[in-house]
């Protein structure tokens, strides 16, 4: 086994900016796997990548001892997995259903050659449950009488750090470079090891991580997703979030939606927040969000409502577990009601597919939308919808 090296299912934003950086700046091999040809190319020419991190003062970092295989080469694939020291995945759930089959064929194959060596790996991905879900998957692709518990590990992590997207200018340059902020802190579930937690500098072991996936959905995605449909709805005619969050109303307001999902963490997780831990937090993702160095834009943040405003997202999410606890949740709800005035559009002038979908959704109804998208029951849900529907009148007006 190769123990100080790191397999990267997912050469995008997140794998290099993060992911990748934090172990190869920490003395690791990174190996990335991607279906983007051009970009695994380059990264084996290269066998390094630049990282240029937007602060107060610009400085580019570089990654090196690195390189890629294919993600359509099963073959190449199944050895690195064989032999990695610990994986990653960071590929977004609809193409991680497409990569947990070679991983198994991988495991099964270390199994054979290594069959006490265990592998961990970290699921860099923005979901709740996300170990649930791939265990349940490998489980069924794996045989019977495979022992997953003493042979992997599944490390869920809370992925705070913001990458904004590129201009097509900027990838022209450099397909290689990625643009991120300073915050570079990887918190990962210490349970969810079975071989030694890695001796790497930015690594964040959390006892519950449970705890600090809710913070990171429900305060950091919250809020800034609060930030980008009220600051749109406001100041159409602004592309980047610190120009809506210059206003002070959209400030405030977003703080107010923000304050009020900690209160209802801090009930939920009262042994690993504090309300003044949850403060301090706040106040340093509303600066981190108005990074001008940053760019970071109204369509990334506020683009693809049919997952920001499903059932299990960042505001539903939270609005049920107010509900579990009797607390209140106005203020979300009114944010939500600003998501179906989205109408952001990319560097080129384009809405995304998946907005363009909900907002054909939307033509059906306001009711239809909270229900097929956001999971809200017509009838046990009446009077949430009442409330919604107010609050969206009064900005329709």
């Amino acid at each position: 086994m190769k123990n100080k090296s790191i397999l990267i299912f997912g050469a995008g934003k997140i794998g290099r900016s993060f992911i990748g950086q934090v172990f190869g700046l920490s003395g690791f091999e990174v190996i990335f796997s991607d279906v983007n040809l051009e970009v695994v190319q380059l990264l084996n020419e290269r066998k390094s990548y630049p990282v240029v991190i937007k602060g107060e003062e610009e400085k580019t970092l570089h990654v090196s001892n690195v390189r890629a295989v294919s993600g359509l080469d099963e073959t190449q694939l199944i050895r690195e997995i064989s032999e990695a020291g610990i994986l990653a995945v960071s590929v977004g759930k609809n193409a991680l259903e497409k990569v947990l089959p070679v991983i198994a064929k991988g495991l099964k194959t270390r199994y054979r050659l290594a069959p006490d060596c265990p592998l961990d790996i970290i699921i860099a991905e923005n979901m709740r449950s996300a170990a649930d879900f791939i265990r349940e998957n490998l489980l069924n692709m794996l045989p019977p009488d495979y022992p997953f518990d003493r042979l992997v590990g599944l490390v869920e992590t809370s992925i705070g750090k913001m990458v904004p997207i590129m201009t097509q200018e900027d990838l022209k340059n450099d397909p290689l470079v990625v643009f991120a902020e300073p915050y570079n802190t990887l918190i990962v579930d210490t349970k969810g090891f079975r071989g030694e937690i890695p001796d790497v500098k930015d690594l964040s072991p959390k006892e519950n991580i449970r705890a600090w996936v809710d913070r990171k959905l429900f305060i950091h995605n919250l809020g800034h997703a609060v930030a980008a449909y009220s600051g749109a709805y406001r100041h159409p005619e602004s592309v980047y979030m610190y120009e809506v969050l210059g206003d002070p109303e959209v400030y405030l307001f977003t703080r107010n939606a923000m304050r009020q999902s900690a209160r209802v963490l801090q009930s939920v997780y009262p042994d690993d927040f504090t309300s003044e831990d949850l403060e301090k937090h706040i106040d340093d993702l509303l600066f981190r969000f108005q990074n001008k160095a940053l760019k970071d834009t109204i369509f990334r943040v506020g683009q693809d409502r049919l997952r920001k405003l499903g059932p299990d997202d960042r505001f539903v999410g939270i609005i049920r577990l107010a509900e579990k606890q009797g607390m209140p949740y106005n203020e979300i709800l009114k944010a939500m009601a600003y998501a179906f005035f989205f109408n952001a559009v990319d560097e080129n002038g384009n809405s995304s597919a998946r907005d363009m979908l909900f907002d054909n959704f939307k033509k059906e109804g306001i009711r239809y939308v909270l229900n097929e998208v956001c999971g809200f029951d017509l009838v046990k849900d009446i009077k949430l919808i009442g409330s919604f529907e107010q609050y969206y009148h009064e900005l329709n007006l």
